[in-house]
């Protein structure tokens, strides 16, 4: 805070001014950022040291500037600081009679500021030269930062609010405007009703003391509503978007893991193999090198021929046993790959259907929604229809009601004029009575066709026509009554009617989110069941792959049993070369006689030779066989990867479509609840302006 008072103080200095006491005693009194400078005069001198200070002050958050009577130089140069400030949040110039260079540096100052949310422009003189204000309308819609805007007793005119209704348009941060105690009027509050559809972020905009109708100001409020409601459905949609992606991404993960596990225990697998393959590798030369041996020492029997074909049978029972053994491994490697590729077979296929379930589903979703629509429609041209009739019948009543004031005005001149003749023909009877009383008696003598009782005078032609015309009008006055009554229970069944036909759509359209939200639950569960599916492949997969183990430690087996019977034909081959030392002191004296058989004896060496390297080669087929299993091995592994790749891919696009369906759904219930919004303004607003509504009785 002393470094923003001896700033303050230096740039006072530097401009030849002395700083104002006012403005030290709140710099050093600064709080949490905010700069209360409110009811204090400030000097132009003061006003540049302060936009001086702004332009690198990374402390202030609020600056309050109310009724602080800023000339236009000194407004300007604070609102020139402010421009390239990047941390004041919240500026208050309420009280300063700002005019035209004022509204020009606000327009300068939200153009270039990024920071300030909220601005407080009450008591000012904004609206007042209309190109300033245009200005700063302009830079108010190409403003993205601005949340709140107070413009209350700004002089705004209707042309004014015509140029706010043009920046709201194209504004898509302000949420809470506030016009009240200007000059808006009827073209004004029109504008920015239609300027609101177009709208989708301002949920509050005051418009009292402005002499706006009180149906504009309902429209209003329900784009307010609308509005509101549209900011709580989309936060509530990023929330659950946010969850659904960390949930997918911990999906993500965990299958990484398990992929580079599955990967980590191939790779051991292979390790553990090709330690198995030296080994055996390293055994086989041992058993080359006692077979050399073997063949030294064989090339030196010349005796015990018997024994020695005994152990050749033996040697070809047991190449025939590992030949039986390696069939059997071949059968066994083509079983598992014709399971494999009957699951491959059937998973294409369960995803075919799965693919088209969801498609259907799509397609009753549609048609569904275009069923709703339709009906939605009827209900419009039923609500048209019933209103055309309501106008009729309105229509109808009023004429009859103007022709019954017609009548009821001729039969009242008649009724004066007769009474005007009763009245005058009366007197005129009068005059005569009271002219001819001394002559009754003659005129009774001359008049003996006078019965008794019978009066002199009659009665008045016209007073039945009087009688009969009071009670005609009293009877079509009771007549239309009943028919007004009538009129109104017609248009009170409409106006039911028309609420029953609200309900419905609501609760069809409660319906359709229903049934929507089970179709995603289903996608969900299908999904879990998928997941678990490919789960128990993998564990069969493993299962495979450690019956393929054992197969590989049973041959493992089968070759320490041929190295165990090597040794002990090395044994018995050890115990023949003693035997047949003896039998070469013997056949000293009898290699005369045996040189015939030696030979013989040579050709069935030969052939014995023969025999063993044939055995040789069997064992290398071993050997490569094996090597052909292990790319197998391999080969399937990477199948299984790609597999898995293939199915992750397919889920992608599976939620791709789905995240796509939501939103288009989304967008079709906003318009289907802006077109009912619009269509119940438009009753509202046609049943309080008809003349009806004033003749009607109360409720």
């Amino acid at each position: 805070m002393e470094e923003l008072r001896r700033a303050y103080s230096r740039l006072c200095k530097e401009s030849g001014a002395e700083p104002q006491e006012s403005v030290l005693q709140q710099l050093q009194e600064l709080s949490r950022g905010r700069l209360d400078l409110a009811t204090q005069s400030l000097t132009v001198d003061s006003c540049r040291a302060l936009g001086k200070l702004l332009q690198k002050g990374s402390l202030l958050t609020e600056l309050i500037l109310s009724d602080c009577m800023l000339s236009e130089e000194g407004a300007t140069l604070l609102l020139q600081g402010l421009c390239v400030n990047t941390v004041v949040r919240f500026l208050d110039l309420k009280g300063n009679n700002l005019r035209a260079t004022g509204a020009e540096a606000l327009g300068k100052l939200l153009r270039q500021n990024k920071s300030i949310q909220s601005l407080t422009l009450e008591w000012n003189s904004l609206g007042t030269w209309e190109e300033a204000f245009a200005t700063f309308c302009g830079a108010l819609a190409a403003n993205s930062a601005l949340r709140q805007l107070d413009l209350r007793n700004n002089q705004i005119s209707h042309k004014g609010a015509e140029e706010l209704a043009l920046a709201l348009k194209s504004n898509a941060s302000l949420q809470q405007l506030d016009l009240r105690w200007n000059h808006i009027g009827l073209l004004g509050g029109r504008a920015l009703v239609n300027c609101l559809p177009s709208n989708r972020t301002l949920w509050r905009l005051e418009l009292a003391g402005n002499s706006i109708p009180g149906d504009v100001l309902r429209a209003v409020e329900q784009a307010m509503d609308h509005n509101q409601d549209r900011q709580t459905a989309f936060r509530e949609n990023q929330a659950r978007t946010h969850v659904l992606s960390k949930e997918v991404q911990h999906l993500r993960e965990e299958k990484s893991k398990q992929f580079l596990d599955l990967m980590e225990t191939i790779d051991r697998q292979r390790e553990e193999m090709a330690r198995s393959s030296r080994a055996s590798a390293v055994r086989v030369g041992q058993l080359q090198e006692a077979l050399d041996e073997r063949h030294s020492v064989i090339k030196a029997l010349k005796a015990k021929l018997q024994m020695a074909e005994a152990a050749l049978a033996l040697s070809e029972q047991k190449a025939r046993d590992l030949g039986e053994l390696l069939a059997a491994a071949e059968q066994e490697r083509r079983s598992q790959a014709q399971r494999q590729a009957k699951e491959h077979r059937l998973e294409q296929q369960e995803a075919a259907e799965r693919e088209s379930k969801l498609l259907r589903d799509l397609s009753a979703a549609n048609e569904k929604n275009l069923l709703l629509r339709n009906q939605v429609d009827e209900l419009e041209r039923k609500a048209k229809s019933q209103q055309e009739q309501l106008f009729l019948a309105r229509q109808e009543l009023s004429n009859t009601a103007a022709e019954l004031k017609l009548r009821a005005v001729q039969a009242e001149e008649r009724l004066e004029l007769e009474k005007k003749r009763s009245r005058q023909s009366l007197e005129d009877s009068e005059h005569l009575r009271f002219t001819e009383v001394p002559h009754w008696s003659r005129s009774l003598a001359f008049a003996p066709h006078l019965k008794v009782g019978e009066p002199a005078c009659r009665p008045h032609p016209c007073a039945p026509q009087v009688e009969h015309m009071t009670r005609h009008l009293e009877e079509s006055e009771r007549a239309m009554q009943e028919r007004v009554q009538r009129l109104e229970a017609a248009r009170l069944s409409l106006e039911e009617e028309l609420s029953r036909a609200k309900a419905a759509a609501l609760s069809e359209r409660s319906q359709a989110e229903e049934e929507l939200v089970k179709a995603k639950n289903q996608v969900r569960l299908e999904e879990q069941q998928r997941l678990a599916h490919l789960e128990e492949k993998l564990r069969l997969l493993a299962q495979a792959r450690d019956e393929a183990q054992s197969a590989c430690l049973q041959q493992k087996q089968t070759v320490a049993d041929a190295q165990a019977r090597a040794s002990q034909l090395g044994v018995q081959v050890e115990g023949l070369q003693r035997r047949l030392e003896e039998l070469q002191q013997e056949l000293s004296n009898k290699d005369q006689e045996k040189v015939a058989e030696v030979t013989r004896v040579r050709v069935e060496l030969q052939e014995q030779k023969g025999r063993l390297k044939a055995e040789l080669t069997a064992q290398e087929a071993l050997k490569e066989k094996v090597a052909a299993l292990e790319r197998q091995l391999k080969v399937i592994a990477s199948d299984h990867r790609e597999a898995l790749l293939d199915r992750e891919s397919e889920n992608a696009s599976l939620r791709e479509k789905l995240r796509l369906k939501e939103a288009e759904i989304a967008r079709i219930r906003d318009e289907e609840a802006q077109r009912a919004s619009f269509l119940q303004n438009a009753v509202l607003a046609y049943v309080q302006g008809s003349p009806l509504r004033t003749l009607s009785p109360q409720k």
